[in-house]
Order: C-alpha cells, then sequence, then structure tokens
C-alpha cells in the first residue's frame, strides 16, 4: 500500500508541470503583451497600430504595448522574435524588408520558417512627392531634372532596402537615369526633412498626407494598381509607363515555436480589432485598408514573397556576395 501511494505521489508529481503548462497556455494573456514595430513614433505606422493595439488590447483583457524599433530597413523587430520567448507575450510588425534580408545580409534565421505568422492586417500605399514651392511641378519635371543632374536629384526614404528605397532604385534603373538616397528612420524624421528643404523629393508611404493635404508638398505619382482616393491626381506608375505596382502589406508575427492555441487567440483578438471602427478611421487617414490574411494566407504570403523579392535585390545589384 505504501509503495502504491508513492508511485501515485510521483506520478501526480511528474504530471504537474504539464497541468501548469496546460493551465498558464489556458490563462493566456494573464500579463501585457509586447507588440514591436518598425518605425518611430508619430508616423503612419505607429498611428494606425497603435489603435489597432488599442481594439485588440479590449479584446484580450489585458494591455498591447506598443515597442518602437526603427531601424535596419524595418527588420528589428522580427529579430527580436528570434531571441523571444515563445510565449505570446512578444509580437511584432513584419514589413516586407524583412523578406529581403538573407539576400543582402548575412543572418542566421530563416524569415519565412522562424516567424509563425500570426496575421496580415494592413498595407502601404507609396507615392513620390516633392515641396509645393519647388522647381519640380509635375512627374515630367522629376525626370528631365534627373536627366539632366545626374546624381544630384536628392530623395529620402524610410530607410536602406525598404520598399520606396528599391521600387524607386527600380524606378531610375528603368529611366536610365542615378538618384542620390538618403534614408532616414521613419516617416516622422522623413517629413520633417523634406518640407525643411533637405532633400529634393521623398518616397514615402502615405505618411505625407497631412502635408500634402496642408500644401507644403506635392504628389508626382503613386504606386497601386489604382489611383489613390486621396490624390485622384496623381498617376500610377502604370500610367506612367513604368510597369511596376508596389503595395506593401504587413502583419503581425510571433517567435516560431509559439503555442498553437496562443497563436489562435492572438490571431482571433487582431482580426476583431481590425473591424473597430477607430482603426478604419486611422487607416483612412493614410489611405490605407484592412487586407486581412489568415495565419495560412500570411505564411503562403511570405512563402511566394521571399522568393519575389529576391529576384528585385539580384536585378538592382544588390544582393550580398557569395
Amino acid at each position: 500500500m505504501q509503495r502504491r501511494q508513492l508511485l501515485q505521489m510521483a506520478g501526480a508529481a511528474l504530471a504537474a508541470p504539464a497541468i501548469g503548462a496546460r493551465a498558464q497556455s489556458g490563462a493566456f494573456p494573464n500579463k501585457p503583451i509586447r507588440l514591436v514595430i518598425a518605425f518611430p513614433a508619430g508616423g503612419p505606422t505607429d498611428i494606425t497600430m497603435r489603435s489597432l493595439a488599442d481594439n485588440a488590447a479590449r479584446v484580450l483583457g489585458q494591455p498591447v504595448i506598443v515597442e518602437n524599433k526603427p531601424g535596419a530597413g524595418g527588420t528589428l523587430p522580427a529579430q527580436q522574435l528570434q531571441t523571444a520567448a515563445p510565449d505570446g507575450y512578444t509580437v511584432a510588425q513584419i514589413p516586407l524588408g524583412v523578406f529581403r534580408l538573407p539576400y543582402t545580409t548575412k543572418i542566421s534565421w530563416d524569415p519565412v520558417k522562424d516567424i509563425h505568422y500570426v496575421i496580415n492586417v494592413t498595407g502601404y500605399a507609396f507615392g513620390i512627392v516633392v515641396p509645393a514651392d519647388g522647381p519640380i511641378k509635375n512627374w515630367n519635371d522629376f525626370v528631365a531634372y534627373a536627366r539632366a543632374n545626374p546624381g544630384k536629384l536628392s530623395y529620402g526614404s524610410t530607410g536602406a532596402l525598404t520598399s520606396p528605397h528599391l521600387t524607386t532604385e527600380l524606378i531610375a534603373q528603368k529611366l536610365g537615369v542615378q538618384l542620390n538616397h538618403v534614408p532616414y528612420k521613419g516617416s516622422a524624421d522623413l517629413m520633417q526633412a523634406i518640407v525643411g528643404g533637405h532633400i529634393m523629393a521623398a518616397a514615402d508611404s502615405t505618411g505625407f498626407a497631412p502635408q500634402v493635404e496642408a500644401g507644403k508638398l506635392r504628389v508626382l505619382n503613386t504606386w497601386g494598381e489604382k489611383r489613390l482616393a486621396k490624390f485622384p491626381d496623381a498617376p500610377t506608375l502604370n500610367e506612367l509607363g513604368l510597369d511596376i505596382v508596389q503595395n506593401s502589406p504587413f502583419g503581425i508575427g510571433a517567435p516560431r515555436d509559439t503555442p498553437p492555441d496562443v497563436a489562435r487567440k492572438l490571431h482571433d483578438a487582431f482580426k476583431k480589432a481590425m473591424e473597430d471602427p477607430a482603426y478604419l478611421q486611422a487607416l483612412a487617414r493614410y489611405d490605407m485598408l484592412p487586407n486581412y490574411m489568415d495565419s495560412a494566407q500570411y505564411l503562403k504570403f511570405a512563402q511566394d514573397t521571399f522568393v519575389r523579392e529576391k529576384a528585385l535585390v539580384e536585378k538592382l545589384g544588390l544582393a550580398k556576395p557569395g
């Protein structure tokens, strides 16, 4: 009898950690969640993601705290996932630049296999803007100046190897011109630079909208399949004969080994958060739209984009040696 009791007690002790782990998982979340985003405070990413985080917090019953990690072409949040605990309490924005990283930089992790893709939420609308009171009044003026002054037309972007940078270099390649690229950490810094006269043009997401509406900037083109409702007079790159469409979906990822039930709770909370009118209004401020993909669709997007971005990096001659 005594031996049987000892065996039962030992069995119960062995089972306790597993039961505790299940209980902890089932109780998720029981503390604040950190959402790391790739760009500085005050820009369109920060403003829209903070709205989304506030909505998700109400669904989850715990704060969702936004942490800004700008720099490195928007890839720092994804890199942070590689050392974060896979418990759902650290999640990150995944901009398109993450899928270019292995082709331009030596890294020890795989952007497709080493991130748990939770949900895609929206995407950037892009364009090129110039000062409203400057000499460049339209796209023909931009191209003419660039051809007459090789390497002197300065333009800013939200960072080296970001979509605005690479797409503008692709435009330059197609036009046969050389531009002078100046990287910034995000839209807020970039807008200060162009309004302050430090650069001649800016390639950016529609974080430039408030400055355009204030009469300080002029939109030369936008990069989607159709003209943007907010800027109906600005032609698309396709309309300008460049055969380029660049819209840059982004969503939320978690560490690779995040438990499926935890990832599902995160997905469901952020999906519900996407439907909140306050979030939709924040997106509309920048002519951004909801772009929902569930976890399986988002993973497929990541796989396809990883292949496509390799071709772009190689076309521009920016791939790392060897």
